[in-house]
């Protein structure tokens, strides 16, 4: 091995994690656990868009102080070349080894000032691109085009970025979202922060997503409880979550008489605890990659019903860990939860055998793990 080799392998590998920001979100907590993960043998610094939302300050607690290029609104105003230039300068200066952009603005900026400073670049492609329109997807293929490397999370976003974008097949990998399950168990254990409804011991749902986008499709749980109540059952739901399209929901709840057992929580900050008071979980999206709610409701061991959308069925083995059930069909669901009401068994089953395959596949030692193999692998060839 050649000097210069030898050095770079003792050196500490230089890695940069950009995000848009730290809002809670799936792809936000995974930055984290990458934060508090990777070993001592990397240099890691953090950069965002935006130094804003609540786990900025697990990031802070962490030592990380991230530089910040903000793009102060829209793509197209000139402000954004500049803050590529400034991207690539400081990645110059810093010597930077390699970046991994971990979100769609985040790619705009990272992959041309990478392509500008000499760094390498992994792109992570983390869901179907369903929220962009023609031309945005159009942009962030060719990007994707021009990284080092690409991580999907799930094995569905990897046959989408092969089939219909072109990508290489050995320039993508992919790595499953990871969840820290001692962190998990212990918030299960340390209780609710806040109260929740009283449901005098009848059965419980809970969906956990945002209501910002109607791809999440609230509307279908709601009727599917709907139809579960005209079927003589007693079932309560709690929504956690919120967004512009809560009153919306509220209004649809109240008119199909659902005031009484769908209880809407807002944001909380408890959320394996409130699983841990659930019979079961439910996702009904119409797009998803992997979804970090459908791994903390099987972490807490709950039998989870979701849509056969993206990575939920690589999650929820139908009839072995969970249900699973055609998007845009509150019958199927009714069905589904019809299912799990008549045999409790059935579901503790299922719920014990979801949380075995996080424990044994979606690990935070796994995440780690896959990532380092792949950093190491792009930015040094080892």
């Amino acid at each position: 091995m050649r000097r210069e080799e030898v050095r770079m392998a003792e050196e500490p590998l230089r890695l940069v994690q950009f995000t848009k920001s730290f809002h809670i979100g799936g792809t936000e907590v995974q930055v984290l656990e990458l934060l508090r993960g990777l070993p001592p043998s990397y240099r890691v610094q953090l950069a965002v868009l935006q130094d804003q939302g609540p786990l900025m300050e697990s990031v802070l607690k962490l030592g990380f102080s991230p530089e910040v290029f903000p793009l102060h609104g829209s793509l197209a105003r000139p402000n954004s070349a500049l803050q590529v230039l400034r991207l690539a300068r400081w990645f110059h200066t810093q010597r930077v080894e390699l970046v991994h952009a971990h979100d769609f603005y985040s790619t705009m900026l990272v992959v041309p000032a990478a392509k500008m400073a000499g760094t390498k670049v992994i792109v992570g492609r983390l869901d179907l691109a369903h929220w962009h329109g023609a031309a945005r997807r159009a942009l962030l293929r060719s990007l994707t085009l021009m990284a080092d490397h690409v991580v999907g999370n799930a094995e569905a976003i990897r046959r989408m970025l092969v089939e219909e974008e072109g990508l290489p097949p050995e320039r993508v990998s992919v790595i499953p979202n990871g969840l820290d399950l001692t962190r998990f168990h212990a918030r299960m254990r340390e209780g609710l922060k806040a109260p929740l409804p009283d449901t005098r011991g009848a059965p419980v749902v809970v969906h956990v997503a945002n209501m910002n986008h109607p791809v999440k499709r609230q509307e279908d749980l709601l009727r599917a409880l709907a139809m579960v109540r005209l079927k003589g059952q007693t079932l309560h739901a709690f929504l956690v979550g919120d967004g512009p399209r809560r009153a919306e929901l509220e209004q649809l709840a109240g008119s199909l008489g659902l005031t009484d057992t769908v209880h809407f929580l807002g944001h909380r900050a408890d959320v394996p605890a409130v699983y841990a008071r659930a019979d079961f979980g439910v996702l009904c999206s119409t797009a998803e990659g992997m979804s970090n709610a459908v791994m903390e409701g099987m972490a807490a061991g709950l039998p989870m019903v979701v849509t056969r959308v993206g990575g939920n069925p690589e999650l929820v083995a139908d009839g072995v860990r969970g249900l699973v059930v055609p998007p845009l069909r509150p019958q199927a669901m009714t069905e589904a939860f019809c299912t799990l009401l008549a045999d409790r068994e059935l579901g503790r089953r299922m719920g014990a055998e979801a949380r075995a395959f996080v424990e044994r596949e979606l690990s935070l030692e796994r995440l780690v793990r896959r990532h380092d193999v792949l950093y190491r692998r792009v930015a040094r060839g080892g």
